[in-house]
């Protein structure tokens, strides 16, 4: 074991199943005792069973009871312990904490799952779902509960090529398993190479949320996934529905393979069942918007079980109208509006706060520009080249930004620059269909021309 190694592991360190199995077998093969054990690794009896109970015991102790018995403690410690609290990609550490802040349910997303890769060598397991039905917050839970290697495709941020894929997971595979000559190698390579490592009852489970925003020319597999897999490989995938031309996963023959639709009817209890906790828990445990919802709601005198119901019935069990109706509520912006009238689904949602922000009633504004700047440049920029191309005040941008549409943005640090993206796709989609009916105005027809006459300045 190297230094590096140690320096990756928890101060407390639990033994995983194979673990278990492997320190039991080398006592056996060793004809050691558990006092007799204790004895050679200067420990106590008792943390030698604790051990073996799947307890946390302190990190040295384990290290001295591996040596004793002439293995590597890499090989038995649980892989959540064994690569520590922090072993998650940084370009992802802020996504997953975002995802799993709030989570509730999907646990029979989970316990099919494992069911798959308890029943399988290997395979491809699928979950496909409208946006906003939460897949990328049921892969980030599975990351953040497992630790699993994995990559988030992001349109909006440029963040859904084959090749970053590839080299990010290739860094993760390499860390983790302490890959040898692995700098330049492909996917069927690495996972050919960790296969090799893992030992009894470990498996391999590569999270990849967000397929359907992959940028690759027609032809192979999706980010190249390979056609077959070495055992105890596993990919959780997620995607948005698709047609057969689409799909771009295949396999060869006997590659176990499952999709799991969240939008399929026998999952449609359990999806209220998640939506209606969502709720409750926004209502009673969240500290930012429980005072305001409670007040809401008892101002007219709704029952909590009538207004959960009635308004997981207008989220159309999509997470992501929950996450701006919820926090819009207790802020107070529908204060001028009955629960019978709050938007049915996200597009209207998205409509409905189009409408309350005047954009149709005073279309071109700034506020509607700067949003079709965002949207056709594709990839995050500082508000200031927002500025630049709409040929306003920098600090008008800036305010319409943080003000109105924050919670429809992604704002973050690049190289030392804030900048903006739009959040989420089905956002994107509401602004992309109200690019094909702007037919009559051609607003996005000038922020083209805008960013043309922009970019040609900068680059003179």
């Amino acid at each position: 074991m190297t230094r590096s190694d140690i320096v990756r592991l928890s101060k407390s360190v639990r033994l995983s199943k194979s673990g278990e199995l492997k320190l039991k077998e080398s006592c056996k093969q060793a004809g050691l005792t558990i006092q007799q054990l204790a004895r050679k690794a200067n420990v106590s009896r008792s943390t030698i069973i604790r051990l073996l109970n799947t307890k946390p015991v302190e990190i040295g102790a384990v290290i001295n009871i591996a040596k004793a018995l002439g293995i590597q403690i890499i090989d038995i410690v649980d892989p959540k312990d064994r690569y520590g609290q922090n072993s998650l990609p940084p370009e992802f550490e802020s996504l997953i904490a975002e995802k799993t802040k709030i989570f509730c349910g999907r646990r029979f997303v989970f316990d099919t799952f494992q069911q798959f890769i308890t029943q399988n060598p290997c395979g491809y397991f699928t979950i496909v779902g409208d946006a906003g039905m939460g897949k990328s917050s049921i892969v980030a839970k599975y990351v953040s509960d497992h630790l699993s290697p994995c990559y988030f495709n992001i349109l909006v941020e440029g963040r859904n090529r084959p090749e970053l894929f590839l080299k990010s997971i290739r860094k993760q595979l390499i860390d983790r398993y302490q890959l040898q000559n692995s700098e330049n190698a492909d996917l069927p390579n690495l996972l050919a190479k960790v296969s090799d490592k893992l030992t009894l009852g470990d498996r391999l489970v590569i999270a990849v949320d967000a397929l359907d925003e992959v940028e690759q020319e027609a032809g192979e597999n999706l980010l190249h996934l390979p056609t077959t897999l070495p055992n105890n490989v596993y990919f959780l995938l997620t995607r948005r529905p698709y047609n057969i031309g689409k799909k771009r996963l295949s396999v060869s023959p006997g590659v176990p393979v499952k999709e799991l639709d969240l939008t399929d009817s026998n999952y449609v209890n359990f999806n209220q069942d998640d939506i209606k906790d969502y709720i409750r828990f926004f209502i009673n445990d969240d500290s930012e918007c429980k005072d305001g919802l409670r007040k809401w709601i008892q101002e007219r005198r709704i029952p909590d079980a009538t207004f959960v119901e009635q308004v997981a019935d207008k989220s159309e069990n999509n997470f992501m109208y929950l996450r701006y109706v919820l926090p819009a509520i207790a802020k107070g912006d529908y204060d001028d509006l009955s629960l019978k009238q709050l938007p049915d689904g996200l597009q209207e949602y998205y409509q409905n706060h189009w409408v309350r922000m005047g954009m149709e009633a005073k279309p071109g504004q700034l506020m509607e520009i700067g949003l079709y700047i965002l949207l056709e440049i594709g990839t995050p920029i500082p508000y200031e080249m927002i500025a630049g191309i709409a040929g306003v005040d920098e600090c008008e941008v800036a305010k319409i930004l943080e003000d109105d549409w924050i919670e429809y943005l992604k704002k973050q640090n690049l190289e030392g620059e804030i900048c903006y993206t739009i959040y989420h796709a089905s956002f994107l989609d509401f602004l992309k269909a109200k690019r094909v009916m702007d037919s009559k105005r051609s607003i996005f027809k000038k922020v083209n021309q805008r960013i043309v006459e922009y970019l040609e300045t900068e680059m003179a």
